[in-house]
């Protein structure tokens, strides 16, 4: 996952710190790009909106997100349907957007100016997010670039403060922007907490919300005897359609010492209850690995 986050982060320009002693001067420069916009047809409240810009070596970096038309101050779906010049700006705790350009038959395009706010920078430092602390391991990465992904995709000091309730733990700057990403929330970091599973790091629950994996489903899995497995076991049965359905099924057919690998290679091959009845007949062993032989057309007798 971090990887996509050094994209994220990497995709806009320097902002430079110079630390004398005990201060800190940040000096500014002007984040600038260029932006592009279609009207949903299916959403009459929101817009597609991307921000573009090229980068010191000549590529171009992209990013873009749906918005509300209330997020966009001076944008109405009235002027993104019509074709004239706008003027519109994407107002957040972060930094501020200014956007100009031109609009035609729902679809415009133009230039920006991003503004960051330092007392953002400030309010999130007090909370133990240091977005101006360099991470090596980001390399490229600075506080204006930061400052401009927590603008596009709403970083608050409220979601800060939502997930510190949570009491999950130690939690870094880059885990705001995956919370943001991916609706990671404190209700949710609890519910997962209190499911039975051991162990679970803020990037367990960004996998989660990816696969669809909630703290019911985790309680059911655990129910069944599968709680010393790693998470990663819970996203394969999440990408396998390992249902705990399937899984007594599977055990009322007398496989009753699987393993969670034993199960997605059931799924794989197809072998559910009426397969194994079927093999059972034609007097295949019901162990999974002679069925998976069965299944494929590669299964001898010994007799």
């Amino acid at each position: 996952m971090s990887k996509n986050f050094k994209i994220l982060f990497c995709s806009f320009l320097a902002f430079i710190v110079i630390v004398i002693g005990n201060y800190v001067i940040v000096a500014q420069s002007t984040l600038t790009g260029t932006w592009k916009a279609e009207a949903k047809a299916d959403k009459a409240e929101k817009i597609h909106l991307s921000f573009s810009r090229k980068t010191e070596k000549g590529g171009n970096n992209q990013m873009g997100s749906t918005y509300e038309y209330a997020d966009l101050k001076g944008l109405s779906r009235e002027q993104s349907l019509s074709s004239g010049a706008v003027k519109f700006s994407l107002v957040r705790e972060a930094g501020t957007i200014d956007c100009e350009g031109t609009f035609q038959n729902g679809k415009g395009s133009g230039t920006f100016v991003f503004t960051g706010n330092q007392g953002f920078l400030d309010a999130m430092k007090s909370r133990g997010f240091d977005f101006e602390k360099s991470r090596a391991k980001y390399d490229g990465e600075d506080t204006e670039n930061r400052l401009f992904a927590a603008t596009t995709l709403n970083v608050t000091t409220a979601l800060a403060d939502d997930l510190l309730s949570a009491n999950f733990g130690k939690l870094e700057t880059e885990d705001l922007f995956k919370a943001a990403i991916f609706k990671v929330d404190s209700r949710f970091m609890r519910e997962m907490k209190d499911s039975g599973f051991p162990n679970l790091t803020f990037e367990d629950l960004v996998k989660a919300r990816i696969f669809k994996i909630d703290a019911d489903f985790v309680k059911q899995v655990v129910a069944m005897g599968f709680d010393k497995e790693p998470f990663e076991s819970l996203v394969k049965m999440r990408i396998f359609k390992v249902t705990p359905e399937f899984i007594a099924e599977a055990r009322n057919e007398g496989l009753t010492n699987l393993d969670i690998e034993d199960l997605v290679k059931m799924r794989i091959f197809k072998i559910d209850g009426e397969f194994i009845r079927q093999a059972r007949a034609d007097g295949v062993p019901i162990e999974v690995e002679k069925l998976v032989q069965k299944r494929i057309g590669v299964y001898r007798s010994k007799d």
